[in-house]
């Protein structure tokens, strides 16, 4: 998933952005509500964890605005605020979740995992593609019956594929998901991660799961899917 982190403790939001990016999460840091709205209004996001007291602009009016200017995509309130008017005032603000701090990470990457299945319209934790399956909940991968070890790196960009099947994206699309938003996108790290995953998901002699499409991306699609 890619996530727009808010929080004006620096100590945290680094211990935060730390736990989710090694759970495989790509994260975008904002230290203030000002620059969490910049942030939400010029990327896009699977999911955002706002803190409510926040500098320049608090969060429930942050997601005010937002919800107002037509943003979708699942967020979760991380505050000290725990009192009942506090959960009520931030949910009705538009705000899908509420986690009182202090919380532990595994929680936070629970409670996310659980907005992504709302998201989806179901409440499946795997994704497949073929015989291609992937657990979003223990980050495991198998093609038939084989296990596939995959780095969180790996992992992260098919996951992507996997979500947009069977449709191409961009280079442009895949850094600003797998990477953060400071990514250099003139390497070739993307082609570079694209191989390995072929090296590990594909089969000898059979078609790539992965293909590509010259001057626009890559696709991930079933051997006999259009």
């Amino acid at each position: 998933m890619k996530i727009l982190l808010a929080e004006d403790d620096l100590k945290l939001l680094r211990h935060l952005a730390a736990g989710l990016r090694e759970a495989g999460h790509t994260v975008d840091c904002a230290q203030d509500g000002a620059e969490a709205r910049w942030a939400a209004e010029n990327s896009e996001y699977d999911a955002l964890a706002l803190d409510i007291m926040m500098p320049q602009l608090d969060g429930v009016t942050l997601v005010r605005g937002l919800r107002r200017r037509g943003l979708t995509a699942p967020i979760i309130f991380i505050t000290a605020r725990g009192e009942v008017r506090d959960r009520v005032a931030g949910l009705d603000a538009g705000a899908d979740d509420y986690l009182v701090k202090p919380f532990s990470l595994d929680e936070l990457l629970a409670r996310l995992r659980a907005l992504a299945r709302r998201q989806r319209g179901g409440t499946t934790h795997l994704l497949r593609v073929g015989d291609l399956e992937l657990d979003l909940t223990s980050h495991t991968v198998r093609r038939g019956q084989q296990e596939i070890e995959l780095t969180n790196r790996e992992f992260a960009l098919l996951e992507f594929l996997a979500q947009t099947s069977p449709k191409t994206v961009s280079k442009t699309a895949i850094v600003e998901y797998v990477w953060d938003q400071h990514f250099d996108g003139g390497t070739n790290v993307v082609n570079v991660y694209i191989n390995y995953l072929r090296s590990k998901i594909d089969r000898p002699g059979e078609p790539s799961l992965i293909r590509t499409v010259r001057g626009v991306g890559f696709a991930l699609a079933a051997p006999d899917a259009s």
